[in-house]
């Protein structure tokens, strides 16, 4: 009887480990897909609206820079802004003042609280070239900027995005253009402030001359805003919704910039009856984003005219849940 209890006793322990390995393998098996999942949902990849997907309505009266962040809020449940600067002071005053203005800084920064949204970026156009070979007018359009380097930090931005524009030679812009960010890099960087450029049409519309201009202004808290639109070398934008002469691969050129990326522009224009962008590949371009490692806001920046652009933020929002 001995003997048959310790076969039988054996036996049991071998079916309880057999057991306890299969349910460990089987168990290995189902959560993989669980967790892989999990991973998609915390990529580090946030939405943010970028204001020129309301630009009609902004300049058309319709809407009030102020009003912004509650919009934001309110009617797409998005809670990150990118601000346009031409937008600030509304009919009050102009824009340049509007930088400056405390009052108005301090209404803007309330508004945003108050809507529970954060104050992400300022995009700077119309402040001058700083990609001019010209030193006589490329350093007082450099001076022109800082103004909106110290607004970011008023309401608690960490990013300012600028221009590479001017006339002149490539090798030459390329020169002027490491300048000017060494001097606005060096002056943000005393605020914790980050300065960005987008493609943006000439040069800064070719991946392999952005990248090479961050290398060499060598600066951590200056880098790129890869935009998914802005691949036309031969538009003064750089935008690729008409024909265009000179196109730069845009999957190629997001490549290229992202390892210097501290935000993404979702760049949309007109949808087929899918969703889907006709003109570029999104899923692509995800995965290429995805893939880079980058960790931070992608902004939706709505530019079609079929839908109205509301609707057009939308479908943005929905093509990047998608993928997200």
């Amino acid at each position: 009887m001995r003997n048959i209890f310790i076969i039988q006793k054996s036996i049991t322990l071998k079916r309880r480990s057999f057991i306890r390995q299969t349910v460990l393998a089987t168990g290995a098996v189902f959560t993989y897909p669980a967790i892989s999942d999990l991973r998609s949902f915390t990529s580090g990849l946030e939405i943010s609206l970028a204001q020129w997907s309301l630009h009609r309505a902004l300049q058309s009266g319709r809407m009030d820079n102020l009003e912004f962040p509650s919009i934001a809020r309110q009617k797409f449940d998005i809670g990150a802004v990118e601000y346009v600067n031409q937008f600030f002071g509304g009919k009050k005053m102009g824009f340049k003042e509007a930088a400056k203005d405390t009052n108005y800084l301090n209404e803007l920064l309330k508004r945003s609280k108050d809507a529970g949204v954060v104050n992400h970026l300022i995009m700077v156009d119309d402040e001058g070239p700083l990609a001019l070979p010209n030193d006589a007018q490329r350093l007082p359009a450099v001076e022109n900027h800082k103004k909106w380097i110290d607004a970011a930090k008023y309401l608690g931005c960490k990013t300012v995005r600028v221009n590479l524009h001017g006339e002149g030679e490539s090798a030459a812009k390329k020169t002027a253009s490491i300048d000017s960010l060494g001097k606005l890099g060096s002056f943000a960087a005393t605020m914790g402030i980050n300065v960005v450029v987008e493609n943006h049409g000439s040069d800064s519309s070719n991946g392999k001359w952005m990248a090479d201009v961050m290398q060499k202004v060598n600066l951590s808290n200056v880098g790129t805003l890869p935009d998914f639109g802005n691949f036309c070398i031969s538009h003064p934008w750089g935008q690729t919704q008409d024909p265009c002469s000179d196109m730069y691969d845009r999957y190629n050129g997001v490549k290229e910039m992202l390892p210097f990326a501290k935000g993404v522009s979702a760049k949309t224009y007109d949808f087929d009856e899918k969703g889907n962008q006709p003109k570029m590949d999104y899923g692509k371009l995800m995965d290429i984003v995805k893939s880079s490692g980058f960790k931070g806001y992608i902004g939706i920046e709505y530019e079609g005219f079929n839908d109205n652009e509301e609707e057009g933020i939308r479908k943005t929002k929905a093509l990047l849940q998608r993928f997200l």
